[in-house]
């Protein structure tokens, strides 16, 4: 039986594609047929590993072959054998050149179903519903696949957003203090948001503190909030998951205060204290204050 999407990454001299990320997101709307998979084709899978771990994804295959950078004969006959082993659902790709050279013929080789220039996919009944476009975007149609089939996406831009005048572009700070569970309660995010205000300097958060309502959306750094590249990036009890440091790595200089000696983020970090991190704000109120 046929269960779980996968979808194909694709990357760039060094880089995951943005087109990944917006399949992943059109890969949500059809959970329901089971476990969201990207596979990472590369010469070094696991350089891709933290950006490709994104919001929704259950499993990451890594494939790596003898490629630095996309070789259709090489994308199809890696994919080929995962789904004959996999027998995913659907195949979702990029309606881009890689996926135009690589979807049609798997789909040949794999006995699936195909559609190029898709906007939008779904899921009704346990079939897997797909809109596209043909005559030049003037006329869609919605099309139903009772069996697998290999999908290529296309990037669609509706509107855009701007934030509320009154959020602030953690994007451009030069000196950023990012909070992480160890802040222990929520009062104590008023007293390091506090300090920030008067050294001058930015607060962020991690997920973790932003999902409890502890600190707002925009403050968010990480792969599901904002990229950041300050020349200073203090994390205060702040683990360094993958998720979170795919959005700080780049800082020119990283410091990590957590008591546990052990903790990811000492990993990136350029600079690090195992030390309670209510100790180093203390010790910078009495500067600051």
């Amino acid at each position: 039986m046929s269960e779980g999407i996968l979808i194909v990454a694709e990357h760039l001299r060094g880089e995951l594609c943005e087109i990944t990320r917006e399949v992943v997101s059109a890969g949500k709307q059809l959970k329901g047929k089971g476990r969201l998979t990207i596979a990472l084709i590369a010469r070094d899978p696991s350089a891709f590993v933290a950006a490709a771990s994104l919001e929704g994804v259950d499993e990451i295959i890594e494939v790596p072959v003898n490629a630095s950078e996309f070789n259709a004969d090489i994308y199809i006959e890696a994919l080929e054998a995962i789904v004959r082993e996999r027998k995913p659902a659907a195949v979702l790709m990029g309606f881009t050149a890689y996926g135009m050279e690589t979807g049609p013929t798997l789909a040949v080789r794999a006995g699936l179903g195909f559609a190029s220039d898709v906007v939008s996919c779904s899921m009704e009944g346990g079939k897997v519903l797909a809109r596209r476009r043909f005559h030049g975007g003037k006329v869609e149609a919605e099309l139903e696949f009772r069996d697998d089939a290999v999908l290529l996406l296309r990037i669609c831009h509706r509107e855009f957003i701007d934030p509320p005048a009154n959020e602030l572009d953690i994007s451009t700070a030069d000196v950023i203090m990012a909070i992480g569970r160890g802040i222990g309660e929520r009062e104590n995010v008023q007293k390091v948001e506090a300090l920030a205000e008067r050294m001058g300097v930015t607060l962020a958060a991690s997920r973790p503190l932003v999902d409890a309502g502890w600190v707002p959306k925009y403050r968010q750094v990480g792969q599901s909030g904002t990229t950041v590249k300050p020349k200073l990036y203090l994390a205060l009890g702040i683990s360094g998951a993958f998720q979170h440091v795919a959005g700080m790595k780049k800082s020119e200089v990283i410091v990590g205060v957590n008591e546990d000696p052990q903790a990811p983020i000492f990993n990136v970090a350029h600079y690090g204290a195992v030390a309670d991190l209510f100790d180093v704000v203390d010790e910078l109120e009495k500067l600051w204050g």
